[in-house]
C-alpha cells in the first residue's frame, strides 16, 4: 500500500513522524488485544497518527480467516473504543489487517511470518519497520523471542532507524532470578534500544503530568523534600474481586500484580531527582538511581515494614461479596495475599526520614489510584485549639484513576464573626479543563514505540532493581505460609494491621478518592 492510494492516508505521519510500520500482535485473540490494543490503533488512525504504510498482523494458535479477524476487530472497536467507529476511516485501516496462525514454539510458522512481512514490504516499495507486540502469558515469552531471533525478524533493519522493535507486556518475571533470565533471553535476540517493556500506568495522563507538576511549578519543587514533606502515600485500590481469574491470580497476588510494577513506577517518578533533560535515558537513569537508594524492607512477623491479607466475606457497593477462599479456582489452603501494604525508606538527602507508604488490594472500598504528598504541619501555636480549629495537614493528591486530576487540601477560615477553620479542597480535573475524551494509555505507548521514544517504558536494569527489593519479601512470605496472613472485610480499606505501619510514625491512611 502506498500513501498516494487514498487521500486519507496522505500526511498520516506528519504529527510525530511514525515510520512505515508492520505491527504483529502475538496473542491476537486475547482480551487485551480486544479491549485495548485494537481500539488504540484505531484511535491513532482517527487522529492521523498512524504511518501511511501501516499493516497489522494478528498472530495466534487458532486459524482464523483474515475477514473474520477484521470483523472481530470492528466489533471490538464498537464495544471498547473511546470513540465510535468512523465509516469513512475504518475501511482504509481494515483492509491492511490480516491474521497469521501458528504455534509460538513453531519455527516454521515464524519463517512464514517473516515471508509475509517481507511481502508486505516489497509491495509497499520501501523499507518498513517491524514492531512485535507480545501480549501473551509469560510462559511463551521465551519461544516467541527465540523464534523472532532465529527467523531473522529481530534483526530486520538492524543498524538503521527502521530496526525491528519488540513490546513486552508484564509480568517481567516472578522474582529477581526469573527477571534476570528473561532479560538475558531478550538481549540474546534484541539490543536494549529495540526493547519496550510496557507498564500501561506510565501512559496515563496524570502520571505523565507528574514531572510537569514537580519540575515546571516553582511553588512545588522547593518544598518537595524532607524539610517539608511528612510522608507519601500511594494507593492502587480495586473494588472488584478476582472473578474468573482466580487460577491466575492465586499464582500472582497483590504484590506481584500491582506493587512491584505499577506502584513502584509511581514511587520512582514521585521521588526521583530532576533529570538533566527530557531524554528517555536521562529520565530512566534517575528512576533507577532512586530505586537503588531504597532501603531493604524489615521483615518481622510481629512488625516490620510489610503487611499482607486476604479479603473475607462482606458488603461492597451494596451487594454481598464472597471471601477469597470461596472464589472460583482458589484452593482452601491458599496463602496468596489480595492486599499488601509496605513502608519504604529512601536513603538519600532529599527523602531521609520520610516514610513512603504503598498499598494495593482487591475488594476495597472503591476503585482508585492516587499519590498523596502529605506536608508537615506549620510550626507555631496559633491554631492548635481543636475546639475552635478543625485543621488538616496540607496534602497534594495526584489522582490517576478513575477521575484524573489533582487536589490540594488546605485550611481556610469559615465565614462568620468568630475565627473558626476547616479543611477545604481545590480541585483540578482533566475532564473539566481539557474535555473528557483524552487518549487511552495504550494509544500513547504504542505511538511512542513506533516512533522510538522509550521514555515511558521500563529498562532492563530498572525491573531487576525493583525485584531486588521485592524478592526477599516474597520468599519470606512463602516460608511463612498462612502464618501472619491477616484478613479484611470486602468493602473496607484493608486490615487493621496495615494501619500499624502508619501509627508507628503518628500517621494515618487517608480515605483515598475525591
Amino acid at each position: 500500500m502506498s500513501e498516494e492510494r487514498h487521500p486519507f492516508l496522505q500526511g498520516l505521519s506528519k504529527h510525530r513522524g511514525a515510520p512505515p510500520t508492520v505491527i504483529v500482535i502475538f496473542g491476537a485473540s486475547g482480551d487485551l488485544t480486544a479491549r485495548k490494543l485494537i481500539p488504540a490503533l484505531y484511535n491513532l488512525g482517527l487522529d492521523n497518527l498512524l504511518p501511511g504504510d501501516f499493516h497489522l498482523i494478528g498472530y495466534g494458535r487458532k486459524p482464523i480467516p483474515d475477514a473474520e479477524f477484521q470483523d472481530k476487530s470492528e466489533k471490538d472497536i464498537g464495544q471498547f473504543s473511546r470513540r465510535p467507529l468512523n465509516s469513512d476511516i475504518w475501511p482504509h485501516i481494515k483492509k491492511n489487517i490480516s491474521y497469521h496462525a501458528g504455534g509460538y514454539d513453531d519455527p516454521k510458522a515464524f519463517e512464514e511470518l517473516r515471508e509475509k512481512c517481507l511481502a508486505i514490504e516489497k509491495e509497499a516499495g520501501r523499507d518498513l519497520q517491524f514492531l512485535f507486540y507480545i501480549s501473551t502469558p509469560p510462559s511463551v515469552f521465551k519461544p516467541i523471542l527465540e523464534n523472532l531471533g532465529s527467523s531473522g525478524l529481530a534483526a530486520h533493519g538492524k543498524g538503521t532507524n527502521l530496526a525491528s522493535k519488540v513490546i513486552i507486556e508484564k509480568p517481567f518475571g516472578r522474582d529477581l532470578a526469573t527477571a534476570m533470565e528473561l532479560n538475558q533471553i531478550i538481549t540474546n535476540q534484541f539490543d536494549e534500544k529495540q526493547v519496550y517493556r510496557i507498564d500501561h500506568y506510565l501512559g496515563k495522563e496524570t502520571v505523565q503530568d507528574l514531572m510537569v507538576l514537580r519540575f515546571a511549578n516553582s511553588i512545588f519543587e522547593p518544598i518537595w523534600n524532607r524539610n517539608y514533606v511528612d510522608c507519601v502515600q500511594i494507593t492502587v485500590a480495586e473494588d472488584l474481586g478476582v472473578g474468573t481469574r482466580g487460577g491466575y491470580y492465586d499464582h500472582s497476588g497483590a504484590t506481584r500484580d500491582m506493587l512491584q510494577n505499577h506502584t513502584m513506577q509511581l514511587l520512582a517518578l514521585t521521588a526521583m531527582e530532576a533529570p538533566v533533560s527530557l531524554s528517555a535515558e536521562d529520565i530512566r537513569n534517575e528512576k533507577v538511581k532512586l530505586l537503588k537508594s531504597i532501603q531493604p524492607l524489615k521483615l518481622d512477623p510481629h512488625g516490620g515494614d510489610a503487611v499482607r491479607a486476604q479479603y473475607s466475606e462482606g458488603i461492597i457497593n451494596g451487594e454481598k461479596a464472597p471471601g477469597y477462599l470461596e472464589e472460583q479456582d482458589i484452593p482452601q489452603e491458599s496463602a496468596t495475599e489480595t492486599f499488601a501494604a509496605l513502608r519504604f525508606h529512601i536513603n538519600n538527602w532529599r527523602w531521609q526520614g520520610v516514610p513512603f507508604y504503598l498499598r494495593s488490594g482487591k475488594r476495597l472500598a472503591r476503585r482508585v489510584s492516587e499519590i498523596a504528598i502529605q506536608f508537615k504541619q506549620p510550626s507555631g501555636s496559633l491554631f492548635t485549639d481543636p475546639s475552635r480549629f478543625d485543621m488538616a495537614a496540607n496534602t497534594l493528591v495526584i489522582q490517576i484513576q478513575p477521575d484524573e486530576g489533582t487536589t490540594l487540601l488546605m485550611n481556610s477560615k469559615i465565614p462568620g464573626l468568630e475565627t473558626r477553620t476547616q479543611p477545604v479542597k481545590m480541585h483540578f480535573r482533566y475532564s473539566t479543563t481539557f474535555g473528557s475524551n483524552t487518549p487511552e494509555a495504550y494509544e500513547r505507548l504504542i505511538l511512542d514505540a513506533m516512533v522510538g521514544d522509550s521514555t515511558l517504558f521500563i529498562r532492563g536494569d530498572e525491573t531487576e532493581t525493583s525485584w531486588k527489593l521485592y524478592t526477599p519479601l516474597l520468599e519470606y512470605w512463602e516460608s511463612c505460609g498462612r502464618k501472619g496472613l491477616d484478613s479484611y472485610q470486602c468493602g473496607s480499606w484493608g486490615p487493621l494491621s496495615a494501619d500499624r505501619l502508619l501509627w508507628e510514625n503518628k500517621h494515618e491512611w487517608r480515605r483515598a478518592g475525591p
